[in-house]
């Protein structure tokens, strides 16, 4: 009993000391300057670490967020690797649970250095993300000090942290903001100002900052993280009280004299937080492993050369290797695009790296910088690592301990020379091998998918009939079940590792004829019926194997050149298409229920043809003319300067959706100049565009003084008027004004007749649904301001347009008629004369995700946020024509437009993601509206959506009260359902994502409608085929209302992107 008393009272003193918080110190003497953990000389063999996915960035990651499971098979994989290198330290930004920090150290003995990034990418400063820190303003010196006696009282205690880091390279931010690196501007008397100005106050905050976590944990040191030596004798001045210098240096294979720099002007231990090479060579445009693995070697080299006791500087205490697998996210982060794609650009210009500096390029490849690939996503969002010549090189080295007895500078010099690199690369082509074989080399197999659905189907009172009428060929056809199968099949090439191509076929088994939803991809396989010599002939199987879509990528030194067949493509928007001359062209579901079209190809120069973009295609968006478009973009005295140039080549074949009607012939050139001045931005633009319409008629009609109702003087007097050079022109100016709190924005527009430009796909400050059309033939005023009180954000914002020529009235006589856009020149629809107003209040807790973002499905990580809009719109008259479609789709202009007429909108979006496992989505509006068409009965309707995520399971909900169906046409003709409810329950493999997207995954969906006298398909007395006789058997005075429903399964297998 007395040795099992004893024996537990070891055990718990053993566990105790093991658990034990680290003491580490920094020690000078006269050796020199050494980090020493528990009493033991300790030399930082470190690591950049992340747990990024190709496909995720740093803001919807979400790793720490992840179930135990997941997080535990993702480190173990990593903190394997790492440990097998000899890596002791790795580096970690905030964010990462304490209890992770203690896992990784207590099984595979690996430190972690804290970083907090101390405004480094912005903050949330009284609910407002400010992207840009100042640190001489009051409060973000006391959000700041905040957030870090928080970050201290979290981790201290924490067994396997070494030291706090503060910043990343915080003094390159004084001069831009986000993560994408740039070169550095070279005006030294800028570079002066900014260092007094903005610079010596963040050090001097830091130095507070290091004071503070000193006071409340004396066991850990303090380091900065500076990039390189800019600012060190400010540094010197102001971080008194920072233990150890740390630096982002990338000056190639060696550090000249960062340690002789560090040490006179310091006298402090120098770590280098950041260091080494891609594995991409500029060019040959291809991966070079061994160039990057000789480079981070060299490093090494110096770094162990001058630790204590070696005899050179003695000041170095080791290093972080930046980094260990690649971030396929970072270029195109700011925009959140291209996370899924290993881009090789090359964002920046280093002399260091000579082997693939060429003179006036830049060679530093941003998202190449891993010392291992990283392998695809699998469905829980983890992935495999194939090690580079780097990693197996690193490895060797550091098996070096500098500190161990014995060792010296010819020691270390001597360890270092019987690295062969060769080496390295033979053992990493094994793991390239096998990574290529993830990939299936040259010409893979890239997607199966493959998707089986049921549809049962019911209703009343309705004239979709029980049993299907073969010489009919109506759609739903019956009541009752049916069947669909459709395969994809995706081809990837890869002839050379800067170019790859993608094309996926539709494979068509049996098409259902039953959906209550009739339009949709895979209807083109229906049998119909043509007409030949020899009398009607029925198509049985049309359309069984087609290319769905297709994509190509070159990425060649001097350009990137990428093509597209229903892939889709980003706007010119934010890069100086001020007219919106070239517009996103991605359309959700849309382009495959009505089996659209986009394609072309884009350019992007690079290098001598920076700034130079160019497109071309057959259809570049939905309803475009075969066009070509260039663009190039300069800077001049410090104003951004970008032109635009367009021209038709030829006019579009015949559409298919009023979603995408295509505008007549043109040509169009457009110059935009833009330029900050303090907290004000300035914008302005012309736009010449539409000479080829120049000379074509218009009509217009004006009020007959000598109107007499009965007369023989008709109500209206018609001219015919003549497009001219004067209707070519126009211009806009923009201001904007963004002081944190409170921003506002005021802009202006005159657009001649037929100077169109486009929609405005831009966001100013927030998410307001009021903004300029884009269509020539007007004048416009748009103004709004944001002002932020806590979490909550104010934003009313104003429209006012009155297009230069009026519509046609509705009740013009002959020969006058509405105009239509295929017909005439121009025609008045989006430009009607409006005068509006909206308030949108949005409670947004964490705005660096912010609502807004495209993205925001996805990355939104707040428990709750939400916006409440209210949109009101005076239109004192009436349109000109709009263009509708029959049921064969063929185009026709209606003979009159809605009238004049008050609208207003209520809408909300309210977003929740209690955690990773449960999240949701709703989207709610309620308010009148009109039809496209010329359908006078002005609707009040009410409808939203709601999406729920919970594990595997996501349920989708829809509603509508009063509100037009699915489909274009249903709004066209104002065909109205008095109730629409849809609700869909499905389970996937992995998570379900938020977006729609092909996956593997099984579910069932009921669809319920009522119907009434506004809705197709209504029939309360319909005459069931082969009845005689052929009259209702009653009256249908009297009947309440029908409907229609759908219950479907479906089944879908997805492997592959």
């Amino acid at each position: 009993m007395k040795n099992n008393f004893l024996r537990l009272i070891l055990l718990l003193f053993t566990t105790a000391m093991f658990a034990q918080v680290d003491k580490v110190s920094v020690v000078s003497n006269d050796e020199g300057m050494k980090l020493v953990v528990n009493g033991k000389d300790f030399m930082i063999n470190g690591m950049n670490w992340d747990f990024i996915p190709i496909g995720t960035n740093t803001v919807d990651a979400n790793f720490w967020n992840k179930s135990d499971d997941i997080i535990k098979a993702g480190l173990d994989t990593e903190m394997s690797l790492l440990k097998n290198m000899n890596v002791n330290v790795i580096r970690q930004y905030t964010g990462v649970p304490a209890k992770w920090i203690k896992y990784i150290y207590e099984k595979y003995g690996i430190y972690t250095m804290l970083n907090h990034s101390f405004g480094r990418y912005g903050l949330t400063l009284d609910g407002v993300w400010t992207p840009v820190t100042i640190y001489s303003e009051a409060r973000t010196q006391d959000y700041l000090l905040s957030e870090i006696e928080t970050l201290v009282k979290e981790y201290k205690n924490t067994p396997g942290l070494l030291m706090y880091l503060l910043g990343n390279e915080n003094n390159y931010g004084l001069f831009w903001q986000g993560a994408e690196t740039e070169d550095f501007p070279d005006d030294q008397e800028r570079i002066n100002f900014i260092g007094e100005s903005r610079g010596r106050p963040m050090y001097k905050l830091m130095n507070e900052a290091a004071k503070k976590i000193k006071l409340m944990d004396a066991t850990h040191p303090v380091a900065i993280c500076n990039g390189d030596v800019l600012f060190i004798d400010i540094v010197a001045e102001e971080c008194k009280d920072v233990d150890i210098y740390g630096t982002n240096t990338y000056r190639g294979a060696s550090f000249t004299d960062m340690f002789k720099v560090v040490k006179e002007k310091l006298n402090k231990p120098l770590m280098f937080t950041e260091f080494g090479a891609d594995a991409f060579n500029a060019i040959k445009n291809s991966e070079d492993q061994k160039s990057q693995a000789y480079y981070m070697v060299s490093n090494w080299k110096e770094i162990y050369e001058n630790a204590a006791g070696l005899a050179k500087e003695d000041n170095s205490i080791g290093g972080f290797t930046f980094q260990f697998s690649d971030g396929w996210w970072k270029f195109g982060f700011d925009d959140r695009k291209n996370a899924d794609k290993h881009d090789n650009n090359a964002s920046w210009a280093n002399g260091g790296y000579g082997i693939d500096l060429a003179p006036g390029e830049n060679n530093m490849n941003e998202e190449w910088f891993g010392i291992c690939a990283k392998g695809a996503t699998d469905p829980r969002g983890l992935y495999e690592l194939y090690p580079r010549a780097a990693y197996y090189a690193l490895k060797e080295a550091h098996q070096l301990n500098p500190y161990d007895e014995g060792v010296t500078e010819e020691f270390v010099k001597n360890h270092f020379d019987n690295i062969q690199l060769m080496d390295a690369v033979l053992k990493a082509r094994g793991d390239k091998a096998a990574l290529i074989g993830e990939k299936a080399g040259k010409i893979s197999i890239s997607n199966l998918r493959a998707e089986f659905t049921t549809f049962n189907t019911g209703g009343s009172l309705l004239t979709t009939p029980e049993t299907a009428d073969p010489n009919e060929s109506v759609y739903p056809n019956e009541l009752g079940f049916d069947h669909m199968q459709s395969y994809f099949i995706g081809v990837e090439g890869n002839p050379a590792p800067n170019m790859k191509a993608n094309v996926n076929f539709n494979i068509l088994g049996n098409v259902a004829e039953n959906p209550i939803d009739e339009i949709f991809y895979e209807n083109t396989g229906r049998s119909f019926s043509v007409n030949t010599d020899d009398g009607n002939v029925t198509i049985t199987d049309p359309n069984r194997v087609k290319i769905y879509n297709a994509e190509f990528e070159w990425n060649a030194k001097e350009f990137d050149l990428r093509g597209f067949y229903r892939t889709g493509h980003f706007h010119w928007g934010y890069e100086g298409d001020f007219f919106g001359l070239y517009p996103e062209a991605n359309y959700g579901p849309n382009l495959d229920i009505y089996n659209g079209e986009i394609s072309g190809i884009e350019i992007d120069g690079k290098g001598a043809l920076d700034g130079l973009k160019a497109a071309f295609g057959p259809q570049l968006w939905w309803g475009a003319n075969p066009a070509v478009l260039l663009k190039y973009s300069t800077q001049i005295n410090h104003w951004d300067i970008t032109g635009v140039y367009h021209e038709d080549i030829d006019d579009v074949g015949e559409a298919v959706t009023s979603i995408a009607i295509p505008l007549p012939k043109t040509r169009r050139v457009t110059l935009h100049a833009e330029k900050e001045f303090g907290k004000f931005g300035f914008e302005i633009g012309g736009i010449w565009g539409g000479q080829p319409l120049n000379g074509r008629e218009f009509q217009i009609a004006e009020d007959n003084p000598n109107y007499n109702e009965g007369g023989s003087n008709p109500k209206y007097i018609i001219y015919n008027d003549k497009i001219n050079s004067d209707d070519n022109w126009g211009a806009k100016a923009k201001i904007t004004y963004s002081g944190g709190a409170f921003n506002w924005y005021g802009q202006a527009a005159y657009m001649g007749l037929v100077a169109n430009g486009g929609a405005d796909q831009t966001k100013t400050f927030t998410g307001w649904r009021l903004k300029d059309t884009g269509s020539g033939n007007q004048t416009n005023i748009l103004s709004g301001f944001t002002f932020q009180v806590g979490d909550f954000q104010i934003a009313p914002n104003f429209l006012w347009q009155k297009p230069i020529v009026e519509a046609m009235p509705n009740d013009v006589q002959s020969p006058g008629r509405l105009r239509n856009i295929q017909d005439d020149p121009f025609a008045v629809r989006a430009n009607r004369e409006t005068t509006a107003g909206e308030l949108l209040i949005s409670f947004d807790p964490t705005p660096g995700t912010w609502m807004y973002e495209w993205d925001n499905d996805r990355a939104e990580d707040a428990k709750f946020a939400f916006n409440l809009g209210f949109v009101f719109r005076h239109q004192p008259t009436a349109q000109d024509a709009a263009i509708g479609f029959l049921a064969n789709r063929s185009a026709f202009a209606f003979p009159n437009a809605t009238p004049a007429q008050d609208l207003w909108e209520v809408n909300s979006r309210i977003v929740s993601k209690v955690d990773t496992d449960l999240g949701l989505i709703a989207n709610l509006y309620f308010g009148n509206a009109q039809s496209n068409g010329s359908d006078e009965r002005l609707i009040e309707r009410i409808g939203g959506d709601i999406r729920l995520i919970y594990n595997k399971l996501k349920l989708t909900h829809s509603f509508k009260i009063n509100d037009w169906g699915p489909f274009d046409y249903h709004r066209d003709f104002n065909l109205t359902y008095p109730v629409q409810l849809m609700l869909d329950l499905s389970t996937t493999l992995g998570k379900p994502d938020w977006f729609i997207l092909p996956n593997t995954q099984i579910g069932i969906r009921g669809t319920w409608r009522g119907l009434n006298e506004y809705s197709p398909r209504y029939s309360p007395n319909v005459v069931p085929p082969n009845t005689f006789p052929a009259v209702p058997a009653i009256s249908s005075v009297g009947f309440g209302d029908g409907n229609e429903w759908e219950i479907r399964t479906y089944i879908h297998i997805n492997i592959g992107k």
